[in-house]
């Protein structure tokens, strides 16, 4: 199915950005296969991936992109009865990409008061480009959010030559959204645009009236620190904040700035934050000589080395329909993140999953999902009346 590429922007045609806490038609996610990202074959990610998957699929339907060479791997290991025994809701679809980050590859949506959703379409250069990107070439990862919305039938906006991540924005549906700037204001996504630019960008394309300029992310993350990793909403105008009491970690100073921003901002409605603060690891997660046999890494690839601390935290949690899918790394803190996420959304099973061969390939299990929002089932048929897909 084609799809007309829209070339206006969300806001002016009456989308905005949900939050992610609200109604999903489900999630995007991506097999892992990239040998310098999951080492050994990508054998042990495969299985944190289906367990994700699989958690997910108990509440919204899961739409796990694989290339045409390992789709078939995929669909065996995703094969099986859901929970009680019901249809398990995972479709293998083959679409290919450099690798499985679907949260910046995937579309970002937007929906319209009257419940339609369109695509949006970031040009994606691998975190960086020439400057500081994590790979050489990102040509099929920059054609996944569009070959998605073709597969959907759903209207896509094409935000190039816009580079953004959807892991570099959280928003609270209301218009408000939480960024960082060590991340949006880097030299290797948009050099040429003033901070008052790239703010005008995210309104325009989101539908936001309030961007919130988090300073800093979590210490070692690769993305320049996106902000899903240190900050997200678990409801409007309350969040969760990445936190650590050693004065003597990295992380501390980096949390603290961003909790003063927070303290002191209002959100698009006016109103203060409520701040949780949610532990990071005791002991921070670091990359093993074991570990690093198993990479193969290609040219232009940026490599790992035994003993570098990886960016994990807790905060880098999915919000299904009916769960709060959390990474656990084997911590003394695992139990703690997994109880206050427990008391923050009392509506939802929260599935805490080990996820430390997730983190090995450089996020976690934020990173590797992407939510399509709720919406109205004549929304494609509206869109075929007009001519924006044909069958």
């Amino acid at each position: 199915m084609t799809v007309k590429r829209l070339t206006g922007q969300p806001a002016a045609d009456g989308f905005c950005m949900p939050g992610e806490f609200e109604a999903h038609s489900g999630c995007i996610m991506i097999w892992p296969k990239r040998p310098g990202s999951w080492n050994y074959g990508a054998v042990k990610a495969r299985e944190a991936f289906a367990a994700v998957a699989r958690a997910i699929a108990e509440s919204e339907p899961v739409y796990m992109l694989a290339a045409p060479d390992v789709a078939n791997n995929a669909r065996t290991l995703l094969a099986g009865p859901g929970k009680n025994g019901t249809a398990c809701q995972i479709q293998v679809i083959e679409i290919d990409s450099d690798d499985a980050w679907a949260r910046d590859v995937a579309p970002t949506f937007v929906r319209s008061q009257t419940g339609e959703i369109r695509g949006i379409d970031w040009a994606f250069n691998a975190w960086g480009g020439a400057i500081d990107g994590l790979y050489a070439h990102w040509e099929k990862d920059d054609l996944v959010a569009r070959r998605f919305c073709e597969w959907l039938g759903c209207s896509c906006y094409d935000a190039h030559p816009f580079v953004l991540e959807g892991g570099s924005i959280h928003s609270d549906g209301q218009g408000t959204v939480l960024v960082t700037e060590a991340c949006l204001l880097s030299a290797g996504r948009n050099p040429s645009l003033s901070k008052a630019q790239i703010e005008e960008c995210l309104m325009s394309w989101l539908g936001a009236e309030t961007i919130i300029w988090l300073p800093r992310g979590i210490y070692k993350d690769e993305t320049n620190e996106h902000v899903d990793n240190i900050c997200a909403f678990v409801r409007p105008a309350e969040v969760v904040l990445a936190w650590t009491e050693d004065k003597e970690d990295p992380q501390y100073a980096l949390s603290m700035a961003c909790y003063a921003v927070l303290s002191e901002a209002r959100d698009a409605r006016g109103r203060r934050f409520l701040i949780h603060k949610l532990p990071i690891p005791a002991k921070p997660v670091c990359i093993q000589e074991e570990d690093l046999k198993g990479y193969v890494f290609e040219p232009g690839e940026d490599v790992r080395e035994a003993g570098e601390r990886l960016a994990a935290s807790y905060v880098n949690f999915y919000i299904s329909n009916g769960g709060v899918i959390v990474p656990q790394f084997g911590d003394e803190n695992d139990p703690i993140a997994v109880t206050l996420l427990t008391r923050l959304f009392p509506e939802r099973n929260v599935c805490p999953i080990p996820a430390r061969e997730i983190l090995l390939g450089g996020g976690n299990i934020h990173c590797i999902t992407q939510q399509i929002p709720a919406f109205t089932p004549h929304s494609l048929e509206k869109r075929k009346e007009n001519g924006e897909c044909e069958a």
